[in-house]
């Protein structure tokens, strides 16, 4: 499967989260909603997924999220098969736990560059939902409950990496 635009789209996605922290940490203003500078801030203006957060997530605590939800992202992305689920899993569970329709905001957003962003989440969701609740303390790490093959069991699968931003093998550099 030839995935290398839709990475590149999340590589630009996973920067504009950058830019809009950068521009969030410059205002000065950690206890401030995000959501209410991303309306009054000029430089918050062009970062359509802010307004898909809680209305209550300050800038500290989106900081704190954004780098838990994001960090794994840059390995992710250029390990040979990409891990969809634990893509969208990490940003779903560290920024819109508990804010459903800000999560279905923010997959419509990412789905205009890379379709299938956060697609077989959406049904998992519902369906934890309908279970009753118990201790999270004993509760699977969202790529556990997406049923994510752990690394270790993936050692066996080929180390030989194709398409962006590997080059092929006719190319010399």
């Amino acid at each position: 499967m030839d995935d290398r635009f839709d990475r590149r789209e999340l590589l630009l996605h996973l920067g504009d989260i950058l830019e809009a922290l950068h521009c969030l940490a410059r205002t000065g203003r950690p206890d401030a909603p995000v959501a209410y500078l991303a309306q009054k801030e000029n430089s918050l203006q062009d970062f359509a997924f802010l307004r898909a957060l809680a209305p209550t997530m300050t800038v500290a605590e989106f900081s704190a999220c954004a780098a838990s939800a994001f960090f794994l992202w840059p390995k992710e992305l250029l390990e040979t098969e990409l891990n969809r689920n634990a893509l969208a899993s990490t940003v779903q569970h560290d920024l819109f736990d508990g804010n459903a329709e800000g999560w279905s905001a923010y997959v419509a957003h990412i789905q205009k560059k890379v379709a299938w962003f956060g697609t077989g989440l959406l049904k998992v969701k519902r369906e934890q939902m309908a279970e009753p609740s118990h201790d999270t303390g004993s509760q699977a790490t969202p790529p556990e409950v997406m049923g994510e093959v752990p690394r270790a069991a993936r050692r066996d699968a080929p180390s030989e990496k194709k398409g962006w931003p590997w080059p092929g093998p006719e190319s010399t550099s």
